[in-house]
């Protein structure tokens, strides 16, 4: 079943043009059935690509799903028109008395500032506090990943003597777990950042499991059952050319930047990327959204309450 988004936001054609099932809000509200409620926070700078790549992610699983875009008050994006803002977005003021099956929160570009330097720390910790009681299952991602198992657990992030950047092969820890269903034993997945949390920190709360990890670039995705989270610390949800964008960027602007890792074909950045990482990224939302579906209460309202 297709995901449900506003009929006018950009990502809408998109999605549609690639072959993703997507229902326009005027037919979903003549089907008699429940969509699970998604919520997406949104704290990346390019809002819409964003939008586009997790969408598509979602919009792959055959239930219904309504996504709801979801930014920061206290934050004012500069890479997004205001006009889009208001269309299409909610602050989390405006949906903290709501309840939701899942729940996104994204990686920003801020991952050198020290958690309580960030100008929006301080909602953000709020919003971490109320996924507790109003959020079924939350999948944290990248930077949003390495500042809430900071927030639940203290796991410190530390800076890297250069940009983890590339596309690096990865190995399937608990082929048992059902976020892994379907996964093979080894797999690619993209890296981008300047920072990392490291498996000792991790070994140290017992609470956390984790699932992923790559012999160069450490731990990938992390488990916690009791709190019903996942910190994924890299970005399956990438377009083919989303690291190419970055790497182009820096080089247009003249900042040092190494080719990423494994991702041009011989390494020639005249040629286009191939996209490795796709089926993976697909499994496992698909398998985050099924769990979710498994394991949710019909009423929203129940969402949170002990027993």
């Amino acid at each position: 079943m297709p995901i449900k988004i506003p009929d006018t936001l950009p990502a809408f054609e998109t999605l549609v043009n690639e072959g993703v099932r997507v229902m326009a809000e005027t037919a979903a509200i003549r089907q008699d059935i429940r969509p699970l409620q998604i919520g997406l926070l949104n704290l990346m700078p390019n809002k819409i690509k964003t939008e586009v790549q997790f969408a598509r992610l979602i919009g792959a699983s055959p239930l219904q799903v309504e996504l709801t875009l979801v930014r920061v008050g206290g934050h004012t994006a500069k890479n997004t028109s205001q006009e889009h803002l208001l269309s299409f977005y909610n602050t989390w003021e405006e949906v903290k008395e709501r309840k939701f099956d899942g729940f996104i929160i994204t990686g920003a570009p801020v991952e050198m500032l020290p958690f309580e330097e960030v100008t929006y720390w301080d909602e953000l910790c709020e919003i971490f506090e109320w996924t507790k009681t109003n959020v079924h299952s939350s999948m944290n991602v990248c930077w949003g990943a390495m500042a809430a198992i900071y927030h639940f657990h203290k796991v410190p992030k530390h800076p890297l003597k250069e940009k983890a950047f590339g596309v690096f092969r990865h190995r399937n820890l608990a082929p048992s777990s059902i976020y892994l269903n379907g996964f093979s034993d080894d797999f690619q997945v993209p890296v981008s950042r300047w920072t990392e949390v490291r498996r000792k920190d991790i070994e140290a709360v017992p609470e956390l499991n984790i699932l992923m990890e790559s012999d160069e670039m450490g731990v990938c995705l992390v488990q916690e059952e009791d709190g019903k989270r996942l910190y994924m610390f890299n970005h399956v949800e990438y377009d083919s050319t989303s690291l190419a964008d970055e790497y182009f960027r820096d080089v247009n602007a003249g900042i040092p930047i190494k080719i990423p890792h494994d991702y041009f074909p011989h390494n020639d950045d005249t040629l286009p990327p191939q996209n490795r990482w796709r089926s993976h990224a697909h499994l496992l939302f698909g398998n985050w959204i099924n769990e979710i579906y498994q394991t949710t209460t019909y009423d929203l309202n129940e969402i949170g309450k002990k027993g």
